[in-house]
């Protein structure tokens, strides 16, 4: 089975692992403010040195652009206001560059990619940053290690499915993000219009999902929040992996734009940039939006 039909090696595995478990969604609702505070820690970033968490303002000493926290919680990656590629601890101290900006070059929306050693299939720990870089009018993915020190981020390999509508663009790629145990990843194309997954676990590959932006990865890898615009506004999505490619709209009734969404760790919750905040929603569609913040800006969960 390939990333063709939408169902990677990682999910396989997943799906596996959550036999006799209910799946994202089974289970009943809690209020869209409840959610936000019980399960994560939603935090704010807007372009400057400040980035709200839990409801106060840290200051990071440098711009701070896409913030993207750890899997542990334990570090935070951005981008800096000279473009750099920063990490730091949750308070903004211990701030190191694990890539400098070449120049010429605008990098965003950094994302990690964290995994264990798997010794039954031999597959080595990861702990990289992958982020998208646009120089001279094209843009590509990009990673590096989460551990370096002014490194030298690569090209990121995007190979297609093995067949022969399997091809996955190579440029125009941008907004990364990845989750879950396996190293799998999505992403959005600015030229197709369209959300891509990519596997990175048992071999390498990748395949177009469906038209949208934005995209991100559920914690459990079985789900792909993502942005399309309807009757004038910006809605958010889900495309369920495991109940045959299933999309839905989580926003039927937006009168505003919805963007930006983010997972909470325990992938019961959205939530996502408005023009007058920040509101989080039930991942499973069950309610409508709630305000949590009037600060507007890219929310994140920090675990």
């Amino acid at each position: 089975m390939t990333t063709r039909t939408r169902t990677t090696t990682a999910a396989i595995a997943v799906a596996a692992a959550v036999t006799g478990t209910a799946l994202l969604g089974a289970s009943g609702a809690a209020s869209a403010a409840t959610a936000a505070a019980s399960h994560g820690t939603l935090t704010v970033s807007n372009g400057t040195k400040y980035v709200q968490i839990k409801g106060h303002r840290v200051n990071f000493g440098v711009t701070v652009r896409d913030l993207a926290w750890s899997p542990d919680g334990a570090k935070a990656a951005f981008v800096d206001g000279s473009g750099n590629l920063d990490i730091a601890n949750p308070d903004g101290s211990g701030r190191v560059v694990v890539a400098k900006n070449p120049g010429g070059q605008t990098w965003s929306h950094p994302t990690w990619q964290v995994t264990k050693k798997d010794t039954q299939y031999r597959i080595p720990a990861k702990d990289n940053l992958i982020f998208a870089a646009r120089a001279k009018g094209v843009s590509r993915l990009k990673y590096v290690s989460a551990k370096a020190v002014h490194g030298t981020p690569k090209t990121l390999p995007l190979n297609g499915a093995p067949d022969p509508d399997g091809a996955v663009p190579q440029t125009g790629n941008v907004w990364p993000n990845a989750a879950g145990r396996y190293g799998t990843s999505v992403y959005a194309n600015a030229d197709t219009g369209a959300v891509y997954i990519r596997d990175d676990y048992l071999r390498q590959q990748g395949s177009k999902l469906t038209k949208g932006s934005q995209p991100a990865l559920s914690p459990n890898e079985e789900e792909v929040v993502f942005v399309r615009s309807v009757a004038g506004h910006d809605h958010v999505f889900v495309e369920d992996f495991m109940h045959g490619n299933h999309v839905k709209d989580l926003t039927p009734h937006a009168s505003t734009d919805y963007t930006e969404p983010a997972w909470s760790p325990d992938g019961k919750t959205l939530a996502a940039r408005t023009p007058a905040g920040t509101v989080t929603l039930p991942a499973d569609g069950s309610g409508r939006p709630a305000k949590v913040t009037s600060t507007s800006g890219l929310a994140a969960y920090r675990p």
